[in-house]
């Protein structure tokens, strides 16, 4: 090869393969669309998982009613907490049945029947007994299952503090 031909090919534009109107098309149609379809989808997925990141805040007490007024006849008390069930944010009231033990302490039940979920009611037959309406399901004073049902009401978490009666979450049945 000569130094003139190694000249000519040195200098000589570097052929490039060009991109044809129709990739070019479809390169930018596919761009726009992923871009278009990331901001549609985004805000969606935030929305799901943002409930999911924040911080749970530790079970709050509910002032419920004063100690002086308890006996060891279970009695009916409504109270009000505040629910954020995810961004719905709401002030559902609820029922506990409180009352005394035998020990002399005080101890508050869900109303809750854990047979198929109605609501139980006490001594409405006149046998000193928590009675579900729906299936005839009953339980002792301290929330034991005692026929139909079966396993015991739930505890709220009690606190007593000056002489005033808190309800936490739902526990177990320590009673029975």
């Amino acid at each position: 090869m000569s130094n003139h031909e190694q000249h000519e090919t040195a200098h000589r534009p570097v052929q490039r393969k060009e991109m044809s109107r129709r990739q070019f098309l479809s390169y930018t149609l596919g761009g726009t669309t992923a871009f278009m379809m990331g901001g549609a989808v985004l805000p969606m997925v935030r929305f799901a998982v943002d409930p999911l990141l924040t911080k749970k805040g530790e079970g709050n007490l509910v002032k419920v009613v004063e100690e002086s007024r308890v006996t060891a006849e279970p009695q009916e008390f409504k109270f009000k907490i505040h629910q954020i069930d995810g961004w719905y944010e709401s002030e559902p009231e609820l029922v506990a049945w409180i009352s005394r033990g035998n020990d002399g302490k005080v101890f508050a039940l869900s109303p809750v029947c854990k047979h198929l979920g109605c609501t139980i009611f006490w001594n409405t037959k006149g046998h000193n007994e928590y009675d579900c309406p729906c299936h005839d399901a009953r339980y002792s004073k301290d929330g034991k299952n005692l026929a139909v049902a079966n396993s015991p009401l739930d505890e709220y978490e009690v606190v007593v503090d000056n002489g005033i009666v808190y309800l936490g979450p739902l526990v177990k049945n320590t009673r029975s």
